[in-house]
């Protein structure tokens, strides 16, 4: 992934709606994102938060929801 976000940054970041860990993931568009570690609001639904330009954009209406 181009779009490498610093270690001590990973350490601190947190979904802000189920406050828990997100992991590397990449996108469908194989674009890379962050993805919730847990479900996130329902069972089975999550959210991958964009990184542009190496920054994650963190914004609940900016995240694509999906089922696992």
């Amino acid at each position: 992934m181009s779009d490498v976000i610093e270690p001590w940054l990973r350490e601190i970041l947190r979904c802000p709606i189920g406050k828990h860990d997100l992991i590397d993931a990449t996108a469908p568009d194989g674009t890379a994102e962050l993805q919730c570690a847990q479900d996130c609001e329902a069972p089975g639904q999550r959210r991958g938060y964009p990184i542009q330009d190496g920054i994650p954009v963190l914004l609940a209406d900016q995240a694509r929801v999906f089922t696992v």
